[in-house]
């Protein structure tokens, strides 16, 4: 059995005349915390599109393990065991944090989302159980029955982390998880990622926040201009000169 839970073998993806991806490859291993950074438009959302099938590739193919990711739809994908962060949380507004957490968990097992089912679910107890663990977790188990709409961006985030966690991935994608963020945010939402980190749980993060990159990840791919520039540890990206030259002019990451 492979060590690699996601591959990305030679994948392009065109806009037209824009070739935003070319000749992407990409392994990301079991357990590990894969970070991928790069200047604004070097397609990092194109990448993770592709990966979640928002988006098909004009070349190449994504593997989950041994299953083809290609060709599927984004609810097959994520039945699969796939959960992804947005960059602006992604959340049901006039539901409650409880509520929230409950409707990804429940549509998890069911395969299958329809707001109609939601008069039922306190009814559901296994999943009342975990989404309140879920809650306690991110520390958020006071706000339960607090309306979503109501809480700041941190909270909103962190939220949205919960709804993620309550469907058990096997991979957990997350786009720039602290943009906007205050640093407190900001902080609480590393140490947070740290917490799930030391559960084995495999993530992709895209930042922009080297605070961020360098506090959680394993392993870092670079991106400009739609291709992999380098790829290594924290500290071989951060003295890789081809690294300081395309994401910040030569300047020290």
């Amino acid at each position: 059995m492979s060590d690699y839970i996601l591959d990305v073998t030679d994948v392009d993806k065109n806009f037209g005349g824009l070739r935003a991806l070319s000749d992407i490859n990409l392994r990301v291993k079991k357990g590990t915390v894969h970070a991928i950074i790069g200047p604004n438009g070097a397609g990092k959302s194109t990448l993770l599109n592709v990966i979640v099938g928002r988006l098909a590739p004009n070349r190449g193919r994504v593997l989950l393990g041994d299953e083809v990711l290609t060709g599927k739809q984004p609810y097959e994908i994520n039945q699969l065991g796939v959960a992804r962060v947005f960059q602006t949380p992604e959340i049901f507004p006039e539901l409650s944090l409880l509520q929230n957490v409950m409707v990804p968990a429940l549509a998890k097992r069911d395969g299958e989302f329809n707001l109609s089912f939601l008069k039922s679910l306190f009814s559901e107890r296994d999943i009342l159980d975990q989404a309140e663990h879920m809650l306690e977790d991110v520390g958020l188990i006071e706000h339960k029955d607090h309306l979503a709409g109501s809480m700041s961006r941190g909270d909103k985030r962190r939220l949205e982390l919960a709804m993620c966690l309550s469907q058990q991935p096997k991979l957990f994608l997350l786009d720039e998880p602290t943009a906007g963020m205050s640093r407190h945010d900001t902080n609480r939402t590393i140490d947070l990622l740290k917490r799930i980190k030391a559960r084995g749980m495999t993530k992709v993060i895209i930042e922009h926040d080297m605070h961020v990159v360098f506090s959680l990840a394993d392993r870092i791919s670079v991106l400009a201009q739609g291709a992999i520039i380098a790829e290594g540890t924290p500290e071989e990206v951060r003295n890789d000169p081809k690294v300081k030259e395309a994401y910040l002019g030569g300047e020290t990451i």
